[in-house]
């Protein structure tokens, strides 16, 4: 067993589990709002929540949307940092900047950019655009044309690209998955620190966790396509929950031993 999740078994109450959405808790699927959470899911974040220092979701995705694909409005204490931390949702109550002025210019700019390419999807997530290629005949030779008219666009509007597996999202700059985790860890005077994800966005987590300086477990649950460095890699969300479900099986296992 890894040093972190020896400290996190050890000393629960101090230990901090940070999970992505997306590719990680929910199966990747071609349509972003057929999304849901593997079944399991719930009752595991569920039974950890009871356990552990607390559960929380950095994504993406708007927080509510999270909550509600996730099915996670009774997992006790959980937090949901959405659009890569600018909102908090926390015991049904959601909090949030105003909406980015720049996002008006590219949700008028992105449909000329992609007009005839047959596959690519714009997702309007509130607080930031995505555009998905995942879809297109050749998703990745899709991509890597959008990349630079997306980009200018995006420097237009003041707002920043990032990037992940057939997806360029536009979104505010000024925060990212590592900076909300790193405060919350502050925030929880946390003694130990899970993050799990899948894709680009998630590395800056990854980083957050060795910065951190506290003992810390990175898990990779995304495709061998991506060249991740993590202390464990393991298959999608059914593995991320049986992770999840083996700390607090040795969890509980420790405090009835």
């Amino acid at each position: 067993m890894p040093d972190g999740l020896k400290a996190i078994v050890a000393d629960p109450g101090g230990a901090v589990i940070g999970l992505d959405f997306d590719g990680t808790l929910s199966p990747i699927v071609p349509d972003p709002a057929a999304a849901r959470i593997h079944p399991d899911g719930p009752a595991v974040l569920a039974r950890l929540g009871e356990l552990v220092g607390a559960v929380v979701i950095v994504t993406g995705r708007p927080a509510a949307t999270a909550v509600e694909y996730g099915s996670l409005a009774g997992v006790p204490g959980l937090v949901v940092l959405g659009h890569y931390g600018l909102e908090r949702w926390e015991a049904g109550s959601l909090t949030a900047p105003p909406v980015h002025p720049g996002l008006e210019r590219v949700k008028a700019g992105l449909p000329p950019l992609v007009a005839g390419l047959d596959g690519v999807r714009i997702e309007d997530k509130e607080r930031a655009v995505a555009v998905h290629t995942r879809q297109a005949a050749d998703p990745q030779a899709t991509l890597d044309a959008l990349r630079e008219p997306v980009a200018a666009l995006a420097a237009e509007a003041g707002l920043a690209v990032e990037p992940g597996k057939f997806v360029l999202e536009l979104r505010p700059p000024g925060m990212d998955k590592g900076m909300a985790l790193s405060a919350f860890l502050r925030e929880r005077a946390a003694r130990s620190v899970l993050f799990a994800g899948d894709d680009l966005g998630d590395l800056a987590a990854f980083a957050a966790v060795r910065a951190s300086g506290l003992p810390g477990v990175t898990v990779f649950s995304g495709s061998s396509e991506l060249d991740v460095e993590a202390d464990l890699v393991v298959d999608g969300p059914p593995g991320v929950l049986g992770l999840l479900a083996s700390i607090a099986d040795a969890v509980e296992s420790g405090r009835t031993g």
